[in-house]
């Protein structure tokens, strides 16, 4: 699995890759050691050391799951993929990754080395079972159980849904004989909400029956897959949009226009005018004769005297044009975000098909078509604290998902 928000204690660094542990998981680690400890308390008279082993026996679980994840870890190493951290929490662990592999062979090696993983341990401790019952029951009852819960690990996660490691599985072989990454993800997403269901739903019946935590569990998953199948639909939706709009749908116009033979004293009353109505323009536009012959800055009013703003044009303090960063308004949206990303000042000027200044466009124009395009509108609070702070509304991850449809092949820089 592999997730972008998960964060947690950092315990130490692997080839670079934070260990992290969530505050969710010192609760499953207390149920595992409830639950394990009543196993041993049969065969030791001490409470407190039947409470020892089940502590030992539910840590080295976890050892387990982070090996498995460290499996996947080592092979996305391997395949060019940066991994960032692997965090463990209430149900399991998690990989967080820069971006997917770029093929679907290389989304497979990653997503079976996990499993691999758990059914290696799983055999191993099975294989010292029998030979460690005679000289030592609780040992043996140790890797007894260590042995299959890693068989269970590895067998739950190749289900064939997303999030599971069977999902990407699934997904990375429909990628490979359709040629379709995104019908990959349709088909493992569509599976991945099935079981889901299924699992709620069996859960539920469970409970019902006196199934208890085993049933509880089984919800607790079932709908943690629901939640990731709808990120990952949502993922799919935001590759969609950002593929088909255009610049020219999210441009806005937030810039003022001067003539060059006006005085910088018009100047100083336009950045006034805007600090009064709260409207700061991004740039200010020099025209000459209804020609666009460049840009001027509020810096030669802080250069010059006040005494000097009557008699100094903006003629004699223009910039090139050119020296702004730009974009035609034909732009696909996502290529629009790669360019914002690339400014220190996040915004772009838009120019049409003649060439021409048309209108702006900064992250929070971005964030408002494609919202606008999922049929979402946002209160014009939220806007306004957006732009002022020149972030994506919401904080949605724009720039994240472009990098995904890159690595992926979905788009192409150089289209």
């Amino acid at each position: 699995m592999d997730t972008k928000d998960m964060e947690g204690l950092e315990l130490m660094r692997i080839k670079g890759i934070r260990l992290l542990v969530h505050p969710s998981w010192f609760v499953i680690l207390f149920l595992f050691t409830w639950s394990a400890q009543g196993r041993f308390s049969s065969g030791v008279d001490s409470p407190l050391l039947s409470w020892l082993l089940g502590l030992i026996s539910s840590l080295l679980l976890f050892l387990s799951v982070l090996l498995h994840e460290l499996g996947h870890s080592f092979v996305a190493l391997n395949e060019g993929v940066k991994v960032r951290s692997i965090t463990l929490f209430l149900l399991g662990g998690v990989a967080r990754v820069d971006r997917e592999c770029s093929t679907p062979m290389g989304t497979l090696r990653v997503a079976i080395a996990g499993p691999l993983v758990s059914l290696f341990l799983a055999m191993f401790l099975l294989l010292l079972v029998s030979s460690s019952v005679q000289q030592n029951p609780l040992l043996a009852i140790l890797f007894g159980q260590l042995g299959w819960l890693n068989l269970v690990l590895a067998l739950f996660n190749l289900l064939p849904g997303l999030p599971l490691d069977g999902g990407v599985i699934l997904k990375a072989l429909v990628w490979q004989f359709t040629g379709s990454q995104i019908k990959g993800v349709q088909v493992a997403t569509a599976t991945g909400r099935s079981l889901s269901i299924f699992a709620i739903v069996l859960g539920i019946w469970l409970c019902l029956k006196g199934g208890g935590f085993g049933g509880l569990w089984l919800i607790m998953l079932g709908w943690f897959g629901l939640a990731a199948s709808r990120s990952q639909s949502q993922m799919l939706t935001l590759q969609k949009v950002l593929h088909q709009l255009h610049v020219s749908q999210a441009a806005g116009r937030r810039f003022r226009v001067l003539e060059e033979d006006q005085s910088l004293r018009r100047l100083s009353q336009l950045k006034l005018s805007s600090r009064e109505d709260k409207r700061v323009p991004e740039w200010v536009l020099v025209c000459r004769d209804g020609r666009w012959i460049g840009y001027v800055t509020d810096q030669p009013l802080k250069e010059l005297p006040v005494q000097q703003w009557d008699h100094q044009l903006l003629g004699d303090h223009i910039k090139p044009i050119v020296e702004l960063p730009s974009i035609s308004e034909k732009a696909p949206l996502w290529k629009a975000i790669l360019e914002l990303e690339k400014t220190s000042e996040g915004r772009l000027l838009v120019f049409n098909l003649a060439g021409l200044p048309s209108g702006t466009l900064d992250r929070v124009d971005v964030g408002e078509a494609v919202l606008k395009r999922l049929g979402l509108k946002l209160p014009q609070s939220f806007i306004e604290a957006a732009r002022n702070q020149n972030t994506y509304p919401l904080g949605i991850a724009l720039p994240q998902v472009v990098e995904t449809m890159l690595a992926i092949g979905i788009v192409d820089k150089a289209d």
